[in-house]
């Protein structure tokens, strides 16, 4: 009799643990669909990225947006950053230092740190991210990871917007090398496991150090 009411505790136990757990990632989710990005970050962007105008400004929020909730659902396994526009964004988040603290606890339950391609761990880290970015944003998006006719929002972001330095994915790099315009990096072939690749543009500058999905979060 005792030994079934101890396995009927246990049971109570976890079973609240996991309710706990599902409410708490509820509550994560909403907190960063909901936050306000553009009330603290809307002037420093438009003052960092003039040529974009504030419905162009509230895309990239939206990025910035799904960025974060890709970083809440990778566990706290590194998530590289696959727009310019949106690490931009990031970056003046995290000047207000208070706030961004605030966030990272609330939404994310730790503090996201913004990492270069230089400081990560080995050589290998940043095209894990990029992979890893690739297929949380594709499930996000309802999108094939590994056979995509369309691009997620992350991905797609900085041809769209048409910034300067900013990272241009291709479905199909053949065809577009074929057209002439092969330049940017294979997004179709990131998803095809091992032997994946996340392609290059050759000079992988553009911007704070991140080339392609170079820096990341963690």
């Amino acid at each position: 009799m005792i030994k079934l009411v101890i396995l009927l505790m246990v049971i109570g136990l976890i079973a609240a643990a996991i309710v706990w757990w599902r409410a708490l990632i509820r509550q994560r989710e909403g907190f960063i669909d909901r936050y306000p990005y553009a009330k603290f970050l809307d002037r420093r962007l438009a003052a960092r990225r003039p040529e974009l105008s504030e419905a162009q400004r509230g895309l990239v929020f939206d990025g910035l947006r799904e960025y974060f909730q890709l970083c809440r659902e990778s566990r706290k396994r590194l998530v590289a950053m696959p727009s310019q526009a949106v690490d931009d964004a990031w970056h003046e988040f995290i000047l207000f230092t208070r706030q961004y603290q605030q966030f990272c606890e609330r939404g994310l339950g730790r503090f996201l740190h913004h990492t270069p391609a230089e400081a990560m761990r080995s050589p290998t880290d940043a095209q894990d991210g990029i992979k890893r970015a690739w297929r949380l944003a594709c499930k996000r998006d309802g999108i094939d990871p590994k056979a995509p006719q369309s691009l997620p929002l992350l991905f797609a972001l900085d041809a769209l917007l048409g910034i300067a330095g900013g990272f241009v994915y291709q479905l199909d790099c053949l065809a577009a090398v074929q057209a002439g315009a092969g330049t940017g990096f294979c997004a179709g072939h990131i998803g095809c496991g091992g032997g994946g690749c996340s392609g290059g543009d050759g000079d992988g500058s553009a911007g704070d150090g991140c080339s392609g999905g170079g820096c990341g979060g963690d």
